[in-house]
């Protein structure tokens, strides 16, 4: 490679785990290609999708990328208050388990997200309706080609770089060509999802009433604990509201490329008429005006071994599918990506291995910890079995029970790694 040539990256996947690879590469002087599979309008013209909490750490480097602080600021809420509070289910009351006021996390609709980061990137580096086929690295693991499918035609392309980017999501199919046995792990449970745009509406019933019985929405993080089930609530900016809904259930039959279920008008009756029977009256008029929820089927992996194999690096889902409890998922994409920028700038193209090799030493240790921290706060607030405790029962938990349910207790919470000092 010639001093004025630039090392070059595909990466394949244009979530936020894609983009924030794409903003960290560049930084660190590589040119990038970004395929994804979907076209531009489903990924960045979307309405829906889902919330999603920004810690500290993250809302530094986005706002690095972005170089305009305000941006991330005027697009998201605080969530200051982690609470986590019980629901008697008959009674339809509710009270304070645990309580923190640290939080110091920003709420942030994925699609607002997503669009801040993509629109501050150069927008030919995207390879918008590409399916990604195969790759094939050369003998001295210097170079790999990546075919690609372009949809609309059904031409396949060749492209060649210097590293591959796996950010193909939880169902990767990089990752599934290094490890083929690979399987995630189902978690006894799905979530219903929605958000409530409620523009025009302030002074409804249905607002009115969920601002009475959750006063600090805005700031806060509610956790809804019932029996064997929790709930989970909070405000985005442009007045919208998130909720969240785990109910236990055994693994379904699901379309092979996907944990997202689509879900028939008799499907969400009858979630309105079940959740009648376990939250309170306020939350439950939420859900019954909520456009479109969704059905999400809850799956995780074991921590892998390795995230890299000669030029080709795992990041985000792909490398740590993770379970949604701790708030981790796209914080530890965006700190995936941070990271290998830094290793990358700090090696160089012409040492790449030792680059990867730095990378995969910092995250995979904090991410494997993180994952499981994830799966057994999910099994304690869905009353499930742990080997080493009864399971959870609000109405019975005790304060060193409770303690347990809150999210200060991650691994590596507060942790910088040193390399992005």
């Amino acid at each position: 490679m010639s001093e004025k040539e630039k090392p070059k990256a595909v990466v394949v996947g244009g979530s936020i785990a894609g983009v924030a690879c794409a903003h960290s590469l560049i930084t660190a002087g590589w040119e990038v290609v970004v395929l994804e599979k979907s076209s531009i309008t489903s990924t960045t013209g979307s309405p829906t999708g889902a919330g999603l909490g920004l810690d500290p750490l993250a809302q530094r480097l986005v706002q690095s990328w972005l170089g305009r602080p305000h941006l991330l600021h005027n697009s998201t809420l605080p969530l200051t208050v982690d609470l986590n509070q019980a629901t008697d289910s008959e009674k339809k009351v509710s009270w304070t388990l645990a309580r923190d006021e640290n939080l110091k996390f920003r709420a942030a609709l994925w699609a607002d997200l997503h669009a801040l980061l993509y629109n501050l990137l150069p927008s030919n580096i995207f390879f918008w309706g590409h399916l990604f086929l195969s790759f094939c690295t050369s003998h001295d693991k210097k170079s790999v080609k990546i075919k690609a499918k372009v949809l609309q035609t059904d031409e396949i392309i060749e492209i060649a770089a210097n590293l591959l980017v796996a950010a193909d999501g939880c169902l990767s199919s990089i990752r599934q060509h290094f490890l083929p046995d690979f399987k995630l792990r189902y978690s006894g449970y799905c979530a219903w999802r929605g958000v409530l745009d409620f523009s025009g509406k302030d002074n409804s019933e249905t607002v009115t009433g969920i601002r009475r019985a959750y006063p600090e929405l805005g700031k806060c993080l509610y956790f809804d604990l019932g029996s064997c089930t929790h709930g989970v609530l909070y405000e985005l900016q442009n007045r919208r509201l998130n909720w969240i809904w785990y109910v236990n259930q055994a693994e379904p039959e699901l379309q092979r490329n996907s944990v997202t279920m689509k879900v028939s008008s008799e499907m969400v009756h009858k979630m309105h008429q079940e959740a009648e029977k376990v939250w309170v009256p306020e939350l439950v008029g939420v859900m019954k005006e909520t456009k479109d929820p969704f059905l999400n089927f809850i799956y995780d992996s074991d921590p892998l071994e390795q995230i890299f194999w000669d030029n080709v690096v795992l990041v985000g889902d792909a490398a740590h599918p993770t379970t949604p409890h701790g708030l981790r998922s796209t914080n530890m994409s965006i700190l995936d990506a941070a990271v290998l920028g830094k290793c990358l700038t700090k090696w160089g193209a012409e040492n790449l291995q030792s680059a990867l090799r730095e990378y995969q030493s910092i995250r995979l240790p904090v991410v494997s910890k993180q994952v499981l921290h994830a799966r057994r706060m999910g099994r304690i607030k869905q009353g499930l079995f742990l080997p080493d405790r009864e399971p959870f029962d609000p109405k019975t938990a005790t304060p060193e029970d409770c303690q347990d349910l809150q999210q200060q207790n991650m691994p590596f919470f507060n942790d910088v790694p040193m390399i992005l000092m």
